[in-house]
């Protein structure tokens, strides 16, 4: 198999916002992963991009205009003339109003659209956001953390050019915005891998959560209990993914690698080493079919820097050596300072049989598939790109682009398929929220 084309999005400046003092978010994990990147010279694998900022009308694809009008006007000094506007739109301790939240939501929605597109021209095999990944995004609100639900529209930009997408999450909540916007569609399959039950967050997610009307059987849900570890997620995702490959066939993927599913994450309960998170990304990429990899929860910093960076080495086949290399933030990761940290053992309540129940259910429901839905495609409506977006030549991946020639292949901000007839807003979106 030739060697697969990596593009690569980051901006500066998404690891400078703060969600507030005690919040668990932190966009800083993204500088840190950067870094770690950078140190390795994994950029040298890779066509390095700084992505495209995505405008109110990409958002609006998706999210409603008037909330979406909300986030551009609403700032920490005028949040008190707002004040009715913040308990409709669910605002407050989980989703704050920080210093320049639509131009957070810009950069991150901004590079997974720019990745979608870049897949759609063949410019690239494998898009990296990781500040993207942001799954539990309403089309009328936000929700636990997420404001613009960038997996959304970058899947409904895949959708001009790909007859089927499959979404896949391995976050350890469920990826509740996504299934929602796709309930009702067979375009879409989407497979979430999470943990259920006990009032745990978002609190959807069973397996009986199967889609609905031309969706029924495309909504896959893996519920999964506290403690998983390595051999026992293995265990469940590769068959599941296996048959979903069998069964849909999707001609493009979009993998959500929430790293809120490591053991010894703040928010979260499972137990996966850094190795055993990667895996998942590795089985993905050998599927070859065109990817777009975001990344999505994990709130133990040093965690998710170590397992980001470990991806995009997956992603690169790069074999990166287990000591840290020396960076600004070396420091974060005392006193091992390894890519690979040692994972204690914890109660696994995950036992052989239950995961072998889930798997069979959910490989009966994918036999309620037609196989390879029929999809009557009408026409995709331009991109607008410039000729010179195409890549003709190879660059030599031993070079390094320089800013400067990064800056270069941005994409001008009038780029972007902006006609009011814009097709993939009508997708059937289910709208669970009061």
């Amino acid at each position: 198999m030739s060697q697969q084309r990596v593009a690569y999005f980051y901006n500066a400046d998404v690891g400078n916002f703060h969600y507030g003092p005690g919040h668990p978010m932190k966009p800083h994990r993204l500088a840190v992963t950067h870094s770690l990147v950078l140190n390795y010279g994994l950029h040298k694998k890779m066509q390095i991009y700084k992505p495209y900022r995505a405008s109110a009308h990409d958002m609006c694809r998706f999210h409603s205009e008037d909330y979406i009008e909300f986030l551009q006007n609403v700032t920490p000094q005028n949040i008190q003339s707002y004040s009715k506007d913040l308990l409709h739109y669910n605002v407050g301790d989980d989703c704050p109003v920080f210093e320049g939240l639509f131009d957070f939501c810009s950069m991150y929605t901004g590079a997974s659209l720019e990745g979608a597109m870049k897949l759609n021209n063949n410019a690239c095999d494998i898009a990296i956001n990781w500040s993207g990944g942001l799954h539990h995004a309403k089309k009328f609100e936000p929700s636990g953390f997420c404001y613009v639900n960038d997996i959304v529209i970058a899947i409904l930009e895949l959708l001009k050019y790909h007859p089927r997408v499959l979404y896949i999450d391995i976050d350890v909540h469920h990826g509740d915005g996504v299934q929602e916007a796709f309930y009702l569609t067979d375009r879409v399959m989407t497979v979430s891998f999470h943990k259920y039950g006990n009032y745990f967050f978002p609190g959807t997610g069973d397996m009986y959560e199967i889609g609905a009307e031309s969706g029924r059987y495309y909504s896959v849900n893996v519920p999964l209990k506290e403690g998983i570890d390595d051999q026992s997620y293995v265990q469940v995702f590769k068959p599941v993914i296996s048959n979903v490959m069998e069964f849909y066939r999707p001609t493009a993927i979009v993998l959500q690698c929430g790293a809120d599913s490591l053991a010894g994450d703040r928010l979260g309960c499972f137990s996966l080493s850094t190795r055993g998170h990667g895996e998942c990304v590795k089985f993905v990429k050998n599927l070859n079919v065109p990817t777009l990899v975001v990344g999505g929860g994990g709130y133990t910093l040093r965690n998710v820097a170590r397992c980001w960076t470990y991806e995009t080495s997956l992603l690169v086949d790069e074999n990166i050596s287990n000591e840290l290399p020396y960076t600004e933030y070396l420091e974060f990761f005392a006193p091992d300072f390894q890519l690979h940290p040692d994972v204690s053992n914890t109660n696994n309540a995950n036992s052989k049989q239950y995961l072998e129940a889930i798997t069979k259910h959910v490989y009966d429901n994918l036999k309620m598939c037609q196989h390879s839905p029929a999809v009557q495609m009408t026409h995709v409506p331009g991109d607008f790109f410039p000729e010179e977006y195409r890549i003709k030549d190879e660059p030599d991946p031993d070079v390094k682009m320089t800013q400067e020639e990064a800056d270069k292949i941005v994409e001008p901000k009038n780029e972007f398929y902006d006609d009011e007839k814009d097709n993939d807003r009508d997708q059937p979106v289910e709208n669970k929220e009061p």
